[in-house]
């Protein structure tokens, strides 16, 4: 589904190459709205603002990237974990882990094909749903 509203800033693209300028749009952004509390450490903010935050963050998030961080539900958290440094063979290997266990030789038959970048997978993958063929 694509954003409806428009974006503030560029969103952090899956490969991450824009990081740096996305975090500091982000800070900056957050401040301005009066949530940059949010992803400061010490700080112990209103959980209310605490999922304003993660909205926005959510929103600037290229869609591939949403996935990765569904679970994650403080926005601090969110900025540290984006900044660090995840090799291909991790985001594979993570990714063929979160197969349904009913899945197990679809997961085997896409290791067999021996990605070596994240983003051949996730493009792959994203064929196989657009064809129903998964």
């Amino acid at each position: 589904m694509s954003n409806l509203t428009k974006l503030e800033f560029a969103a952090l693209d899956i490969t991450g190459k824009n990081y740096l300028s996305w975090v500091l749009d982000a800070e900056i952004h957050l401040d301005a709205k009066d949530l940059g509390d949010t992803i400061r450490e010490g700080n112990k903010p209103r959980s209310q603002n605490k999922a304003k935050a993660m909205i926005f963050l959510r929103h600037h998030l290229h869609e591939g990237l949403k996935i990765e961080y569904l679970t994650v539900k403080d926005p601090q958290v969110k900025l540290k974990l984006c900044g660090e440094k995840i090799t291909d063979a991790e985001m594979l290997e993570k990714t063929y882990t979160t197969f349904h266990a009913n899945n197990v030789v679809l997961q085997t038959q896409y290791r067999e094909k021996e990605f070596k970048k994240y983003s051949e997978l996730i493009s792959c993958l994203l064929v196989a749903e657009q064809n129903k063929s998964y």
